[in-house]
């Protein structure tokens, strides 16, 4: 839904979009693009919050020569700044292959354009694998990382908006006295960083998006200002604010289960070490 807001024609909103999708392409439509993704979040996930934990862990050593010591709000931005700027180089193939997929069907309008030799409401790409080549082969390197520009001012800024708010909530509902949070804390901590991260992204959500479903058919946008600047042209601010409640509404349980799965795992392997070495 997100996707097909941001980046396709003629959904004026998302029950809108809901029912198109549904008529037009069944519930297969709603799962578009999905392997992708699914097969590699355990690697990006594992990444990202690898990446921004140790970057906290070696702050916290250079500052006060303790890598445990809980990290100053400075030490959580710089550290999710880090964490955002490496996210760039995993995520987006992944996003790119991803609305490629649900985008290819979609038709395309625009005057006076020839589109050859594929035709708008044919699939273009058998597959997640296909559709990775095929960009490959025709684009290169460049093409695989189209968009990785709004992609790194959409998570630079989106990542501090994600891990400040968590540690801030999650310190704010721990109950006084008790050493880490509650699963519950842990929960719903997430889930308002989630929904303020995403929801305050969406608008570098929505050019990374349309950068990257351009060049299904013809590349129309040269870059990111370009696609900001016509964009804004032809459909005023409020195209940079399309998919805001559908971003907001998932990021929620998503980031949910994200923080806490990780807080969980790493009180596991702590307590494991602990038995194991005690």
């Amino acid at each position: 839904l997100q996707t097909r807001l941001q980046a396709g024609q003629g959904y004026g909103n998302t029950l809108n979009c809901v029912l198109t999708v549904y008529r037009n392409e069944s519930v297969a439509g709603f799962f578009k693009g999905m392997s992708f993704p699914l097969a590699s979040i355990a690697v990006y996930s594992s990444v990202v919050f690898g990446v921004f934990s140790n970057t906290q862990r070696l702050l916290s050593q250079l500052r006060h020569g303790e890598p445990a010591r809980a990290p100053a709000l400075a030490d959580v931005a710089l550290a999710s700044m880090v964490a955002g700027f490496i996210s760039v180089g995993i995520g987006t193939p992944v996003d790119l292959v991803k609305i490629r997929l649900q985008m290819q069907t979609q038709p395309y309008i625009e005057a006076n354009i020839k589109l050859k030799p594929t035709v708008p409401g044919f699939p273009v790409y058998r597959g997640p694998i296909h559709c990775f080549r095929t960009v490959l082969q025709k684009e290169g390197i460049a093409g695989i990382y189209r968009g990785a520009g709004a992609m790194l001012l959409r998570d630079v800024p989106g990542y501090c908006l994600y891990f400040i708010p968590y540690t801030f909530f999650c310190g704010w509902i721990t109950p006084d006295g008790c050493i880490s949070p509650n699963p519950s804390s842990i929960w719903l901590a997430g889930g308002i960083a989630g929904a303020i991260s995403w929801g305050t992204a969406t608008p570098m959500d929505v050019v990374k998006s349309r950068l990257q479903a351009d060049g299904v058919y013809l590349n129309k946008y040269k870059g990111t200002l370009d696609c900001i600047l016509q964009s804004y042209q032809n459909e005023g601010l409020k195209v940079f604010f399309r998919g805001i409640t559908v971003n907001a509404v998932r990021g929620f349980p998503m980031s949910s289960a994200m923080f806490l799965g990780y807080e969980l795992s790493l009180k596991a392997m702590k307590r494991d070490q602990t038995e194991t070495n005690p």
